[in-house]
């Protein structure tokens, strides 16, 4: 594994806990560290990291904001 590889994994806690979730990675990584776009990837849909699932994330606290609101009249 380079360095640089590393050093991603390293100083970011969401590869960090996705590396050690999903073990197959040391070694996909190890042997082709080009494919660390695909990991970041992954770990970004996995973890709802998406600008697209922040946006859902927070029209649904909208929602939820609307119906308390709603009952509470």
């Amino acid at each position: 594994m380079t360095l640089e590889t590393q050093f991603a994994l390293k100083n970011n806690p969401y590869f960090s806990r996705y590396i050690r979730e999903n073990s197959n990675w040391y070694k996909i990584l190890n042997r082709e560290p080009n494919m660390i776009k695909t990991f970041e990837e992954e770990v970004k849909t996995n973890y709802k990291l998406r600008p697209s699932d922040k946006i859902n994330k927070a029209l649904e606290t909208l929602e939820m904001i609307e119906s308390i609101m709603g009952t509470l009249k």
